[in-house]
């Protein structure tokens, strides 16, 4: 725990808990929002065919979801400075990060 403290720059045990929870909480929130989605831009498990392209594309799907929703879900536990800054580290190292400074 002392090294997750450490390599996050965080002082207290609770915010440990709360950044995995958020990891948790949100991974599954975005796939779950990542089914209507789909549904609505017309593709699902019977018109897409082969199924491995319905997979990929639902991926494809989920990650902006999931970057988009990470520091909401995070701002609930009450981490989201944690979290705006993940985000912009992870999108510079995507090369997206001259947009979010």
């Amino acid at each position: 725990m002392e090294k997750l403290k450490k390599r996050w720059g965080i002082t207290s045990n609770w915010q440990v808990i709360a950044i995995l929870l958020v990891f948790a909480i949100n991974g599954s929130f975005a796939a779950w929002v990542a089914g209507p989605i789909t549904n609505y831009i017309g593709l699902n498990e019977e018109t897409t065919k082969p199924y491995f392209l319905y997979i990929f594309l639902r991926i494809i799907l989920i990650f902006p979801v999931y970057q988009i929703t990470l520091p909401l879900v995070g701002w609930v536990f009450g981490q989201f400075t944690f979290f705006w800054n993940f985000e912009k580290k992870m999108l510079q190292r995507m090369g997206l990060g001259r947009f979010f400074k």
